[in-house]
């Protein structure tokens, strides 16, 4: 079960100050934060997180001209294919799509492995870490789905952690979509498509309790 978040403050408090070390006022006491009736998400099991993770990796070699049928039939062998939205889908394997958008989800697939423990940290004013591929499944060899996971077997993100980092995304989105709103920069250091696809990720990875775990293209930002 789920654990309730005994002082919901104390999130707002820690994210408010994450807020102010970038320099960037607190948003309005009212604004709500991202969780259902005060609970702390629980994250997806970690076979699915590990499928996400292997999902964006290849999305990220096929922007980087992998052979659409090596990509697929990595996935095949990895039977991770029941977890591909249609979209990934027609671009892994047929190119459709826009290869800047896929590009773009690097962001998502550095977030996914932060929360399997990979990397260790999401500090919204730095951007992925070149060493990323050498923690995730090496498509050169290629290294299997299996042989990447008992690799890896680091301990996945605290439910209390990753509350607080969801919260301070929802945040920091809340603040770069102000900011276009008004037609003004984000706040100097924030990078809005940084901040949104991070946050992608987060709300793609929690669940609560009554609530249906949503796909990846369902998330609403």
């Amino acid at each position: 079960m789920p654990t309730a978040i005994s002082d919901q403050r104390s999130v707002r408090l820690r994210t408010v100050d994450g807020l102010s070390a970038l320099g960037i006022p607190a948003p309005p006491e009212q604004f709500p934060l991202p969780f259902p009736n005060g609970q702390l998400p629980r994250m997806r099991p970690r076979g699915h997180v590990e499928a996400r993770a292997a999902i964006l990796n290849i999305v990220q070699a096929r922007v980087f001209d992998m052979p659409e049928e090596l990509a697929m039939r990595w996935l095949l062998d990895a039977h991770v294919l029941d977890h591909l939205s249609p979209d990934e889908w027609g671009f892994i394997a047929c190119g459709r799509g826009e290869r800047a958008r896929y590009a773009d989800q690097l962001e998502s697939l550095y977030t996914v492995s932060w929360l399997l423990g990979l990397v260790d940290h999401l500090d919204p004013a730095v951007p992925c870490s070149e060493e990323l591929p050498e923690l995730l499944p090496d498509l050169r060899r290629p290294e299997s789905f299996g042989t990447w996971r008992d690799r890896q077997l680091t301990p996945t993100r605290d439910p209390a952690v990753i509350a607080e980092m969801l919260d301070l995304y929802y945040c920091l989105d809340w603040v770069c979509d102000q900011a276009r709103r008004a037609g003004q920069a984000p706040p100097r250091g924030v990078d809005d498509n940084l901040v949104w696809h991070r946050r992608w990720a987060l709300e793609w990875a929690v669940v609560f309790a009554d609530e249906k775990p949503v796909h990846w293209d369902e998330v609403r930002l």
